[in-house]
């Protein structure tokens, strides 16, 4: 896994935003899937205006969504569905057939997790996948003690998910349960980056470096890729 250590939040996002450009640049019809919340907004934001003022061609290429809270529709603003239009789709204004989200509102979610495994599987797999990282380790709604085995899932929520998830929103709700891409969604694909920032993080990204590999934090999955990138400004990396 490498590591690569930027000054702030701001260079840190610059380096993840133009590691998207420079994969579609190189992969037109490139497959892409990111993370919503806190680490990854200006890296959105940043991409998106790096796209529009350089005339990047992503008629080709295509988004899919990491993961979404069960039970929260998508024009709640506190969805990941609503993330997504709000930072890149509509600044982009990205017709829907180039990008494929989690539908947690769905009667019936294994079809939903079975739908977005063949959606994968029929676009040729994940070029890049844009990660972030949870108090806890986890990766998307990939909660300690997962199977590595899971491709798309829905998982019970940690209580610290639950607890922190809440900044999310505009008052108190009910969000127990994630939908979510597996650990093996992340192994299958092509190049995967983590991106992590602030002081906060700092014990997160000290224990996904040193200790050992194990779905008990799964951050230290990463170390499993052989394609495998670590973003963070320099208060993340402090501990490392």
């Amino acid at each position: 896994m490498e590591i690569l250590i930027d000054k702030d939040y701001e260079a840190m996002s610059l380096r993840a935003a133009n590691a998207v450009a420079e994969c579609i640049k190189r992969q037109p019809d490139a497959v892409i899937c990111l993370a919503s919340g806190d680490t990854p907004k200006r890296m959105c934001t940043l991409l998106a205006e790096k796209i529009q003022s350089t005339g990047i061609d992503i008629s080709q290429c295509s988004f899919i969504g990491l993961d979404e809270w069960v039970g929260i529709p998508p024009e709640n603003a506190g969805s990941c569905s609503n993330f997504f239009h709000t930072y890149l789709f509509n600044p982009l204004q990205l017709p829907a057939s180039q990008y494929y989200l989690f539908d947690a509102m769905a009667g019936d979610l294994q079809q939903q997790c079975d739908l977005m495994n063949a959606h994968i599987a029929a676009k040729g797999g994940i070029d890049l996948m844009m990660v972030g990282v949870g108090m806890n380790g986890h990766i998307g709604f990939n909660e300690p003690g997962v199977s590595i085995d899971n491709h798309a899932h829905v998982i019970v929520l940690d209580e610290l998910t639950q607890t922190v998830g809440q900044k999310y929103f505009n008052g108190p709700v009910t969000i127990d349960k994630g939908i979510t891409l597996g650990l093996q969604n992340l192994l299958e694909a092509r190049q995967v980056i983590m991106i992590a920032n602030g002081a906060k993080k700092a014990p997160v990204i000290k224990r996904a470096v040193h200790d050992e590999i194990s779905t008990s934090f799964p951050a230290t999955i990463m170390r499993m890729h052989t394609n495998s990138i670590l973003m963070l400004d320099e208060a993340a990396a402090a501990t490392i």
